[in-house]
């Protein structure tokens, strides 16, 4: 209980700049404060009658229920030298993404400092709890082209911990940034883990409209004993290609030793196309096509003859209600090569849902 009670009034000094010191006021502009939240529904025809969907998806798991995906609440702080963002957490997403984490981290989104090393250029040491560098989608919903999360997102890391060193060039067209990293999708390691995991980020924008990305990650996931190591590149290109249409090419590709000291790998890989068409100022139409193929199961295991070779589809509505509130509505398939979705009684090669959702922010 006393923790809560240092926390509150630690916020209520940052939110309530009144209560504070006239030294305090003169820096009041660098704290932000930011809240988002979507409520969801997914109606899912295979019907599970547990209510929870497939094991390899982790945002809008849930079937036949009004349901919390995410709900974030962020203080930044931002100057010339220093930045720190810290964010906590609630709902689904949280509860299926942290699942492996101790108790007391699971409710942490972020919590991450930086320091700028250079005078005179754009470059920063951060360390924490940080959002993942790679991938072209993140957990905020209403920053993505397509309501629920491609496989490709949902089966590579949405947040990581370690420390990074970046630079973005004078021009703004250039980023790049080298990590080190406590493993895959983790903030603590693994019991009996003793690797240090290393990622890299690349982003070329050569336009306002175009946005190339290249990311990686080598590094081993499991204990000393079992030691695998895992390479993985992530690379995307959005494009703006008119006022109203966007669309982004992605390509995912990872390799994992079959076992300690092989020279032999397991392949996975993924692709997908996006597009989006705005409407107007309220209305927009967004699509993706995508496929995934994980034959040894390094990633989604289904211990069936052909593992996990799946193509996606969806079409989501998007209506924005305000400029801060937006309501959105997909359909969404998915058709294997082998039966590993369960329906009843029976295992079948398909799966389609619908979902909605109510995104607010401020």
């Amino acid at each position: 209980m006393k923790k809560y009670i240092i926390i509150s009034a630690v916020l209520f000094g940052i939110f309530f700049p009144k209560a504070q010191s006239s030294d305090s006021l003169k820096t009041e502009n660098k704290v932000t404060f930011s809240a988002y939240a979507e409520l969801f529904y997914t109606y899912d025809l295979n019907e599970p009658a547990n209510h929870i969907r497939q094991n390899f998806l982790y945002s809008y798991n849930r079937h036949n229920e009004l349901n919390l995906n995410l709900g974030l609440v962020k203080v930044n702080y931002q100057s010339e030298n220093l930045r720190a963002n810290v964010a906590l957490m609630a709902g689904t997403y949280a509860q299926d993404n942290m699942a492996a984490e101790q108790d007391a981290l699971r409710y942490v989104n972020e919590a991450n400092v930086g320091i700028k090393i250079s005078k005179t250029k754009n470059l920063w040491i951060d360390a924490g709890i940080m959002p993942s560098h790679i991938g072209w989608e993140s957990a905020i919903g209403k920053d993505n082209t397509n309501l629920t999360r491609s496989l490709a997102a949902e089966n590579s890391p949405y947040f990581e911990t370690g420390a990074k060193i970046s630079y973005t060039s004078d021009s703004g067209k250039w980023f790049l940034s080298g990590l080190v990293l406590n493993g895959w999708q983790r903030i603590a390691k693994p019991e009996g883990n003793q690797s240090i995991s290393f990622g890299h980020q690349v982003t070329y924008k050569p336009t306002e409209k175009i946005t190339l990305n290249s990311s990686s990650f080598i590094g081993n996931d499991k204990s000393k004993e079992e030691k695998r190591m895992r390479y993985f590149h992530d690379l995307y290109g959005s494009f703006q290609l008119t006022d109203q249409f966007s669309a982004l090419l992605g390509f995912d590709i990872g390799a994992e030793q079959k076992e300690k000291g092989s020279s032999s790998y397991n392949i996975w890989y993924t692709p997908n196309v996006l597009m989006k068409y705005q409407l107007d100022s309220k209305w927009a139409l967004a699509g993706r096509l995508e496929y995934y193929n994980d034959k040894n199961g390094v990633i989604i295991s289904t211990k069936t003859p052909n593992g996990f070779q799946t193509f996606g589809y969806s079409l989501n509505v998007d209506y924005a209600i305000l400029k801060n509130v937006i309501f959105r509505t997909e359909a969404r398939g998915f058709t294997s090569k082998d039966a590993i979705f369960a329906k009843n009684d029976e295992m079948k090669q398909g799966n389609f849902f619908i979902t909605t959702s109510l995104a607010v922010w401020f």
